[in-house]
């Protein structure tokens, strides 16, 4: 493929965007090469400036399970359009879009909209600290919540210790009360609770992706989530499932439709925004009630239910409703496309690990089974970055880390995977 106007772009985007993109992982800097600069996206596919044409298997880093450009989601947004970009004000499409979210999370009784996943954690961990009076919260290594200062933890020198800035510009005042825990380990969280409450009087929250995406995919246990449940419980800390990446992606209803676990306190993103910027945070009405009009915890924001976003959000959950069956064909293709990845690794004498919930597929070059971030840690990277760039030139679109989830939207048939495990398997015979 020729990627001369990518290039000629991304160094024109130097000189003004720090490292040329308005998201780190954009830059490829983990798999190296110059990351094609997208003209447009048609279905499974995206164009680049240079004509190239790829099977897209990121879709936006998951809000388009559509695919691009669905006909009936554009004829939404361009009625929504012609009646304004954003108010200010409330619209009945906000209380429509909360409703359909509602219905399907039974335990959601209040909603709030804000304009990105980052700002939806935010605010949930805020209320919940107001809700229980208490400041220390608990994280795990290799979850991702967005870039709020007090989430940009890196673990501290114990297993009890508090996480220390991991990122620069983090005071490390603001990371004091952030606990780290393993993921699918529960031990330590309970001395995480032990510790907190010996230090300053308890966690207030306890905040998971109950299907991690941002180590690649990596599903909680069950038990684990289980015994999370009870913990914050017995502890009257505020459990949050960070939902972004996973609601309405591994299921219609997300984590809860396949654990039947009710969290305290959703984050939810992505998809209902269907690629519009969109996030929202609800859960239990006791809690949500401490927000500002009705409590002393202030949140606001002018772009907060936009309704360019709000029309495409429930747009795109009326056709999930409408068709609940696509879960469950986008989860067999997923199965269809790692299990071919698997058998060529295989053949290859190639170890891989491979994992797939709804629509959420993930794989690592690694010889153990990846259920924490230390395993995670633990996968070839080098070979990660020959896979990627090859199959990259072969047309195929993945995630350029392999510390990220992949996705397959409705607009991927059956050819398309086919096509896929086929250019895969000619990768792996030279990897």
């Amino acid at each position: 493929m020729n990627f001369a106007n990518s290039i000629e772009a991304f160094e024109r985007a130097k000189k003004s965007i720090p490292g040329g993109v308005n998201s780190p992982v954009r830059a490829f800097s983990s798999v190296g090469g110059t990351p094609p600069f997208i003209a447009r996206g048609e279905g499974a596919y995206l164009i680049d400036i240079d004509g190239n044409k790829f099977i897209d298997y990121i879709q936006s880093w998951g809000p388009l399970i559509l695919g691009h450009s669905n006909e009936r989601v554009i004829n939404k947004l361009k009625d929504a359009v012609y009646r304004g970009f954003s108010y200010g004000a409330p619209t009945v499409a906000e209380t429509e879009l909360a409703e359909k979210i509602k219905y399907l999370f039974p335990h959601v009784e209040l909603l709030r909209f804000v304009s990105s996943g980052t700002e939806a954690v935010m605010s949930a961990i805020r209320v919940a600290r107001g809700y229980t009076n208490k400041n220390d919260i608990i994280k795990f290594e290799g979850n991702y919540h967005g870039h709020s200062d007090s989430l940009l933890v890196k673990a501290g020198s114990g297993a009890t210790t508090f996480g220390s800035p991991s990122s620069a510009g983090v005071p490390e005042s603001f990371t004091k009360h952030t606990y780290l825990a393993k993921y699918n380990n529960i031990q330590s969280v309970k001395n995480a609770f032990e510790s907190s409450q010996t230090n300053s009087g308890g966690i207030a929250c306890v905040i998971i992706e109950p299907i991690a995406g941002n180590m690649g995919l990596v599903p909680a246990e069950l038990e684990f989530l289980q015994e999370l449940r009870t913990l914050c419980d017995k502890n009257s800390a505020v459990l949050i499932f960070d939902e972004v990446m996973s609601g309405f992606r591994a299921d219609l209803r997300g984590a809860f439709g396949l654990t039947n676990i009710k969290a305290d306190l959703i984050t939810f993103g992505k998809v209902i925004g269907g690629g519009m910027p969109v996030g929202a945070f609800g859960g239990r009405a006791d809690i949500m009630q401490k927000l500002s009009p009705l409590g002393n915890v202030y949140q606001a924001g002018t772009l907060s239910g936009n309704p360019l976003a709000m029309a495409v959000g429930n747009e795109t959950l009326d056709i999930l409703l409408e068709n609940q069956n696509i879960y469950k064909i986008l989860n067999s293709r997923a199965e269809t496309l790692m299990n071919g990845f698997k058998k060529s690794a295989d053949k290859n004498r190639i170890p891989l690990q491979i994992d797939v919930r709804g629509s959420m597929f993930g794989f690592f070059f690694n010889s153990q089974k990846v259920k924490n971030f230390d395993d995670a840690l633990k996968s070839d990277t080098v070979r990660f970055a020959k896979f990627y760039r090859a199959m990259l030139e072969l047309g195929i679109y993945l995630a350029p880390s392999q510390f990220e989830a992949g996705f397959i939207s409705v607009s991927i048939d059956e050819n398309i995977i086919q096509e896929t495990i086929a250019k895969a398997d000619e990768v792996m015979a030279n990897l």
